[in-house]
């Protein structure tokens, strides 16, 4: 597709947004700056094994999860970082008193050996199903294996007792990374928002009336809530205490009459935040909720927890002193939550508006840009971040944006730092995946960009890539069907030309949440049904070690049928045109033509009268009709 040249943009600096400076910090957008060093491996973990012996110890786990089992974690949480320099967001080492290992899942097989000192440190591929069994390689036989309490769950000690068998044992232990951290940060104390009825689509008080009924229909006595998201969700509450995720950290516990109750940060437990949550929930500090849960189990109430998430520190405190078992179940708060409500999806629609003018302003820059061989992949993603930042409510990236120029768009999630960056040379593919925190939503964006004639290989593998996101986003299907159901529709292209890709198809996005919601997706892993109200990603991609990464990525909801009842179908949320001069157009069909002509013609209608000059120039061209 021919497009005419708009006049080049302005230089710019990085924006500063204003904030209130008696609310929140300004926004913490990505870093490139490298955070760690593998320098600093082998005298930390000469440290942690001193500290090890002292306590009898003959090996000690240190997993990426703080007590929360978030997403992001805050500074003082990064114990992995800190003691093998891995900055990803999955994996656990284990540090015997002669060796020690690092594994992680297929992501991080190329960033974990580059970061941290493989000298001191073996990195292996081994998350996916628990634990490996190779953990018994770093523990010697009848010797004790410690792990703090405080981030691990049943589920995982479970595991763990399972794979040592009679071989070791395994023993908590108070935390001995934090034993050695002499400069460890404070815990994040940021200000805490409530979310007005026009935001939150509910009372706090009818959302706690449906979590009630849950608690009441296994005949429990209460619940014990330590995700952030379902917190901040169930309470009509934000913060920021965590890169990418606007939720402040704490636990709850809602009994099944009565008023729960909020555990936070001392310092977060404000006169104005006390009136402001006045009959829907009492603020503790988190240092009393230990206490709290011995008297709940001595009393033999049985408490709601979800295996799979709460810390074992936490189920002990409930089982000390008495004979009472919690109940194990699903977190209730994850269905409810993923079901967005008119407000909500209100919300959402506008934060894809917002995002969708941002990125058509950002296109048009890099399409005059790119082509001229002088972008890296950090000034890529430092030119997105200043037109999201140009819209006052953009308070955060949903998560640091992969910037991925040539080869390096074939690393899944890669991360570009200055020591990583790469420039970007014509005729190379660009992917790039970013998202962004509206006050109002969150996005998820991918789009692989054109720099310049391609090999016919590139058009092939990204028109079928193409092809698969269409199929999904035009599926209709029964109610009940779930995205594991649905997934083979976006692969079902790449399959026949002998090619797939190892990640799943999409995943669920929270509204003013997590970007990465639960429990549903389009992967063999996500048995949840679709409900209507429901948004997830749709991104298929291929990869090429050494050679080129292609995903094409928007944001969908689940919506009604409205010509077969009983049946759902996706109406997407993205608006930000789709390359096509990447194209090999004779293997699309006229339907699918029809689905990309409709598609940008919707783009220019809803983003054309809030650009103008150039921009609006730019984007009327990508958006024609092919």
């Amino acid at each position: 597709m021919g497009r005419t040249s708009p006049t080049p943009l302005p230089q710019f600096e990085p924006l500063q947004p204003e904030m209130d400076e008696l609310t929140f910090a300004p926004a913490r957008f990505q870093q490139f700056d490298t955070r760690t060093s593998p320098a600093t491996v082998k005298p930390r973990v000469k440290a942690l094994r001193a500290a090890m012996a002292e306590a009898g110890i003959d090996a000690f786990l240190i997993p990426r999860a703080d007590a929360h089992r978030g997403e992001s974690v805050p500074d003082s949480e990064a114990r992995l970082a800190y003691v093998t320099s891995f900055t990803g967001s999955a994996g656990v080492a284990i540090v015997g008193m002669r060796k020690a290992a690092l594994y992680v899942d297929s992501r991080y097989t190329l960033q974990a050996p580059a970061e941290t000192d493989t000298k001191v440190v073996t990195v292996l591929d081994g998350l996916q199903g628990g634990f490996a069994a190779s953990i018994t390689d770093y523990v010697p036989k009848g010797g004790k294996l410690g792990f703090d309490p405080w981030l691990h769950t049943p589920s995982e000690v479970k595991d763990l007792e399972d794979k040592l068998a009679d071989y070791a044992m395994l023993v908590p232990s108070p935390n001995l990374v934090d034993a050695i951290w002499t400069e460890r940060p404070q815990p994040p104390a940021t200000p805490i928002e409530v979310l007005g009825h026009n935001r939150a689509g509910r009372d706090a008080s009818d959302k706690l009336e449906e979590i009630r009924a849950a608690i009441a229909k296994d005949a429990a006595d209460g619940l014990l809530l330590t995700i952030p998201e379902s917190i901040n969700w169930l309470f009509n509450i934000r913060g920021r205490d965590v890169p990418n995720v606007p939720v402040t950290l704490g636990f709850a516990y809602v009994p099944r009459r009565g008023t729960p109750v909020l555990y936070l940060n001392r310092e977060k437990i404000t006169p104005e935040l006390k009136a402001q949550l006045r009959g829907i929930a009492r603020l503790a500090a988190s240092d009393t909720l230990i206490a709290d849960l011995r008297k709940l189990g001595a009393a033999d109430k049985l408490v709601i927890v979800d295996p799979a998430t709460v810390p074992v520190a936490l189920v002990n405190a409930l089982k000390a002193g008495s004979d009472a078992v919690p109940l194990e179940r699903r977190d209730p708060v994850l269905l409810p939550k993923a079901r967005k409500n008119a407000a909500e999806l209100s919300g959402m629609r506008e934060a894809h508006r917002l995002d969708g003018i941002a990125l058509a302003k950002f296109l048009a820059w890099f399409d005059e840009t790119a082509p001229k061989g002088e972008l890296d992949e950090i000034g890529v993603v430092e030119a997105l971040e200043h037109f999201r930042r140009a819209e006052e409510t953009c308070v955060d990236a949903s998560f640091d944006t992969i910037s991925g120029a040539g080869p390096n768009g074939a690393i899944v999630h890669y991360h570009v730092d200055r020591r990583t960056n790469r420039k970007l040379a014509p005729g190379e593919l660009m992917l790039l995946d970013s998202g962004a925190q509206y006050l109002s939503g969150t996005t998820d964006i991918t789009r692989t960009l054109w720099t310049g004639p391609v090999s016919d290989e590139i058009r092939d593998r990204y028109t079928r890539v193409l092809k698969g996101m269409i199929a999904l986003t035009e599926a209709r299907f029964p109610k009940g069907t779930s995205g594991a159901q649905l997934d083979v529709l976006a692969r079902q292209y790449l399959w026949a030309n002998g090619v797939t890709y190892n990640h799943g198809t999409g995943h669920g996005v929270g509204a003013f949440l997590s970007v990465h919601e639960g429990p549903i997706g389009f992967s063999p892993r996500a048995p949840a049904p679709l409900e209507m109200g429901m948004v997830v990603s749709n991104e298929p991609g291929v990869y090429k070690t050494g050679g080129y990464g292609i995903r094409i990525e928007n944001v969908i909801e689940v919506v009604e049928s409205k010509a077969f009842p009983g049946y759902l179908e996706f109406e997407t949320l993205t608006l930000a045109p789709i390359e096509t001069r990447l194209l090999e157009m004779s293997l699309l069909s006229p339907q699918e033509r029809d689905w990309l002509n409709g598609f940008h013609a919707r783009v220019f209608a809803e983003i054309g009268p809030s650009v103008t000059g150039p921009v609006r120039d730019w984007l009327k061209a990508a958006t024609q009709a092919i």
